[in-house]
């Protein structure tokens, strides 16, 4: 009997651990409240009500193991003169153990599985979005849709001050980005997530969206919520020193609002083209370069190119050397370090710009120019 008693105490403490856990990963980093959250979207709340039925079978559970081990305790103790029974085996016993915990089971997985299945269930989406993890940002491309692709990289926009506490740190800070993924209300949308360098996880935990990126495989993962508003996640899956400083952010949108928001990221992506054959000044790439430097060399190379993480800038051998080196290292990166490859994370514009930038700030003073045409060139040849 004492066997199955400690094995239904660990069944009745297995919630609590989960219960825990739940605190501490509750939607929007809430960490005072005293359960997770339903979310916004049917199969979040559907996991809470399954959370909460588990939790009161358990807790029942509980409160009779402990109920039966006390009382035995307190009224069946040596200091009262009771004589322990002697029997060592009995049929009724065993086959209560056995069949109460199996009928519990089975009230359990009935509800478990409807969840599971709805939680798989990623057909008839109405749209697709392809989510890339990069150390440390996210890539989103939004498939079969009409007109000019529109795929874009969304950043940490917390700014470094905040970070190394020189300011006072904002009321969303490190859940705030430059570019959020926008998606209509009332959609069912589907997310195929996948890595370009080691393993993240794409998780807003509002819309019951959890789903490991893995690099060489595409997971499912699906959403649909009728009520429009700013939805904040992170990457849950340690991958590298800046794990933390990759959130995401989701914009949930009225149809006519979603309409207005992709046909102007298509016509921002056909002006991309269309700058891919202008030649442009050097003010022109300079302040271009500089925004583009701000914003994805800043973090690793230092405001005034002095360095950091990454190697300086100023007055470094590859800002001051041969052209095509620079490029390559820009476009490639350098294997085995830090230096990520950005050819397919800037366009050949912000290439051409960020070089360009690189080779004449800092006191480099180099005093050429690179074009898009040259960018183009370089990754063709």
């Amino acid at each position: 009997m004492c066997f199955e008693a400690k094995r239904l105490i660990k069944l009745a403490l297995g919630p609590v651990l989960m219960l825990m856990g739940a605190t501490v990963m509750a939607a929007g980093g809430e960490v005072n409240q005293m359960n997770m959250s339903p979310g916004v979207t049917e199969v979040g709340k559907q996991i809470f009500d399954l959370h909460m039925i588990i939790l009161g079978i358990c807790t029942i559970i509980g409160i009779g193991v402990f109920g039966v081990m006390f009382y035995s305790i307190i009224y069946h103790r040596k200091s009262k003169g009771v004589t322990p029974a002697t029997f060592h085996e009995s049929t009724t016993v065993e086959i209560a153990w056995t069949v109460i915990p199996f009928l519990i089971l089975i009230g359990m997985a009935v509800p478990a599985t409807s969840t599971l299945l709805s939680i798989y269930d990623h057909d008839e989406a109405e749209m697709d979005i392809l989510v890339t993890g990069y150390q440390w940002k996210w890539k989103y491309e939004y498939l079969d849709e009409d007109g000019e692709n529109v795929s874009f990289f969304s950043n940490l926009r917390t700014p470094r001050s905040e970070i190394y506490n020189t300011e006072k740190k904002g009321e969303h800070y490190l859940l705030e980005v430059d570019e959020p993924v926008v998606i209509p209300e009332n959609t069912k949308v589907r997310f195929l997530i996948t890595a370009n360098d080691v393993i993240h996880s794409w998780w807003v935990p509002e819309l019951a969206v959890k789903k490991d990126a893995i690099p060489g495989f595409i997971n499912e993962a699906w959403t649909r919520t009728s009520e429009a508003g700013i939805y904040r996640g992170q990457c849950a899956e340690l991958c590298g020193k800046d794990h933390g400083f990759m959130p995401i952010v989701v914009n949930v949108v009225s149809r006519q609002e979603y309409d207005e928001w992709l046909g102007a990221k298509q016509t921002e992506a056909a002006e991309i083209k269309a700058l891919m054959a202008q030649t442009f000044t050097m003010d022109e790439l300079m302040e271009r370069g500089k925004a583009v430097y701000d914003r994805n060399c800043l973090a690793c190379h230092g405001a005034n190119g002095e360095g950091g993480v990454g190697t300086p800038i100023a007055d470094s051998a590859i800002a001051t050397g041969e052209l095509g080196g620079h490029l390559d290292v820009g476009i490639n990166g350098v294997p085995g370090t830090a230096m990520q490859a950005f050819g397919g994370q800037l366009n050949d514009v912000d290439m051409a710009a960020v070089v360009t930038y690189q080779r004449n700030a800092f006191g480099n003073n180099m005093g050429d120019m690179v074009q898009p045409i040259d960018v183009f060139n370089h990754k063709k040849g």
